[in-house]
């Protein structure tokens, strides 16, 4: 289920920003992708683990410093950081021990992931972006 979720929402909420031109600026789906990063972070902070926050807080720079990339040159870096971030989902609970975490999380966030991804991918070949995408 909370796969379907996922995808579900990841769809909804391109539609809705197609629909009232939040995506038309080339900053959303960076920011989309930071805010996706800095859960994990959140949730370490909710386990009260001072070593979980740091590890999570590398990961999520590693991220949103592919979302500024992305952001600054090429909107494709941020379908690949946005894929790749459903990656790390899958994996997450083999590497990084987060007692905060939703177990449910990770298959949604996964779900999420690749659908924002998909979502971006597609405006991008389509060409649908405007105020330079910079694709």
């Amino acid at each position: 289920m909370p796969y379907v979720i996922g995808i579900v929402l990841s769809v909804g909420v391109a539609l809705f920003a197609r629909y009232v031109g939040f995506d038309r600026d080339r900053a959303f789906y960076p920011t989309v992708m930071i805010v996706i990063a800095s859960y994990y972070v959140l949730f370490a902070v909710m386990s009260g683990s001072v070593q979980t926050v740091v590890i999570e807080s590398v990961v999520m720079t590693l991220f949103a410093a592919a979302a500024v990339a992305g952001f600054k040159s090429s909107a494709w870096i941020v379908v690949v950081a946005l894929a790749g971030h459903g990656v790390f989902d899958a994996v997450h609970g083999h590497v990084v021990e987060n007692a905060g975490m939703p177990a449910w999380w990770p298959a949604w966030c996964l779900a999420y992931d690749v659908g924002a991804a998909a979502g971006l991918g597609w405006i991008l070949r389509r060409g649908l972006t405007t105020n330079d995408a910079r694709a």
